[in-house]
């Protein structure tokens, strides 16, 4: 009896060595066991592998361009994001200069985030060039801040001679007509740099990340945008709005949206991408552990799943991520089409360093020239076409519901996530300002000041560090690609 209870014994003693063996092997060679086959759908899609639920769907040509997701892949992290990166770190790039203290226009005030993460800590005045501080926002050059101060008093002189035969409500009535037509060109809200409580801010040492800002506070700056600034009726509703009430029909949104002009459509995909893009980096560098005086900082797949997942997002993943590409191509355009007006001689990026402005001028050229090589530029002509005065109140309606969001950005109760939220709106902004700037720009004078076309530093340095933030997303998709299959 007892031999056979032996003999029972080491056939299971074998049989489980034996079973180790086996599946250390398939381990070792990376390869999976058969998974059990299911019948069932999940969350509205079909159960999938772990590294086929986020990515392996965003491929191929995107919606309303005829680019396809591998070739900006290729592009971007091989060719344009390591001379982005570089960019973005050079002084007149790294100062960023921002009101956080506006109050919000639309709704109450539910007082800032109290998470540490959330603070903002300030550029001291002693730290900034001297070329970026000197006030001078659309000089560019050492002579044009020199000679400003002068310039600017003749000017003065002579519309003080002229105004002196005006009365004061008229005087008042031109100052409104030149604040309008300047205006006409911009698509945000912008601060004013002059006030007291706009602050110079190295965005190096404040970082986007993930802070712990959250829940309706967060959900309500979102929706607001979404539900009011999209061109969107109230009967439809957006998929997973955590804030709109269940109608179980995702297909109806859609159905609409493509039902949208042109122009109407790319205008939310344009607000998605964005989104996508904040959430990409926030996964990115997510806080992964505290203690002992230092955090760690790293890369979150199961946020990244929760937020891309297609089984956890009902299909939503791979559309928001095609959107970061769509957007990521209207920025990459604006950026071709305004190479002309940085490659004058006049356009100096003056810090008062003169070794790091050559640098950086040299640097920023690069960037245009891979820009320029790219084969698949989106084709904006085929916005705003139509009937002239359709198209011009089409455009217009456009440019204020994007102003608008500019304005909503001030209701974002964490500080830093006002920081970069304010800072990418106003760089897609000037990415739309440019688009639409295209014959003004192509009539640039090349060795005088711009008349027809102008930008400020601060949009320039909003540009180019939105840009780097899309390309930073589309780079870090890499990362989590590789992430996703160490998972498997």
């Amino acid at each position: 009896m007892w031999r056979a209870a032996l003999r029972a014994f080491a056939v299971l003693l074998l049989a489980w060595f034996f079973g180790n063996f086996v599946w250390g092997w398939f381990q070792r060679n990376n390869i999976e066991p058969p998974a059990p086959q299911s019948d069932h759908l999940s969350g509205g899609s079909e159960s999938v592998r772990p590294e086929q639920s986020c990515l392996c769907h965003l491929t191929g040509v995107l919606d309303d361009c005829f680019c396809d997701v591998e070739s900006i892949d290729v592009f971007n992290n091989f060719k344009l994001y390591p001379r982005v990166r570089k960019l973005t770190e050079r002084d007149y790039f790294r100062y960023y200069r921002v009101n956080l203290k506006r109050p919000c226009p639309f709704w109450p005030d539910d007082g800032h985030c109290s998470i540490k993460d959330c603070h903002v800590e300030p550029c001291p005045e002693s730290k900034i060039p001297v070329g970026i501080k000197s006030g001078n926002y659309n000089k560019y050059s050492q002579a044009a801040n020199i000679i400003a101060d002068m310039s600017d008093c003749e000017q003065a002189q002579e519309l003080g001679a002229i105004n002196s035969t005006l009365s004061n409500q008229s005087k008042e009535a031109f100052a409104d007509w030149a604040r309008h037509d300047d205006a006409q060109d911009h698509f945000c809200e912008l601060d004013d740099e002059t006030s007291p409580d706009a602050e110079y801010v190295d965005l190096l040492l404040n970082p986007e990340r993930f802070t712990g800002y959250k829940g309706p506070s967060a959900w309500r700056v979102w929706n607001s945008i979404y539900e009011e600034n999209c061109f969107k009726p109230r009967s439809v509703y957006r998929p997973l709005n955590p804030l709109a009430p269940s109608r179980g029909d995702d297909d109806g949104f859609y159905k609409w949206l493509e039902g949208l002009c042109l122009e109407k459509r790319v205008f939310y995909r344009l607000i998605s991408g964005l989104h996508s893009s904040i959430n990409i980096h926030l996964c990115a560098q997510y806080l992964l552990d505290e203690g002992w005086g230092r955090s760690v900082w790293g890369s979150n797949v199961r946020e990244f799943r929760q937020r891309f997942d297609n089984a956890e997002t009902k299909g939503e993943g791979t559309r928001r991520l095609k959107n970061l590409y769509f957007l990521y191509l209207i920025e990459l355009r604006a950026l071709y089409k305004v190479a002309p007006y940085f490659e004058r001689a006049i356009v100096n990026l003056y810090t008062g360093n003169a070794q790091e402005d050559g640098d950086t001028k040299e640097l920023l050229l690069q960037v245009f020239n891979e820009i320029k090589a790219f084969p698949m530029h989106f084709d904006e002509k085929s916005m705003f076409a139509g009937h002239k005065i359709e198209a011009k109140t089409l455009k217009e309606e456009f440019r204020l519901h994007f102003k608008n969001i500019s304005r909503i950005m001030d209701c974002v109760g964490c500080s830093k996530c006002r920081l970069w939220g304010k800072l990418q709106i106003q760089g897609l902004g000037t990415a739309l300002k440019i688009l639409f700037s295209e014959k003004e720009i192509k009539n640039l004078a090349e060795h005088s000041p711009s008349k027809g076309f102008q930008l400020t530093r601060q949009e320039i340095v909003a540009l180019m560090n939105a840009f780097g933030r899309l390309s930073t997303s589309i780079h870090q998709l890499h990362n989590f690609r590789q992430l996703l299959q160490e998972e498997r």
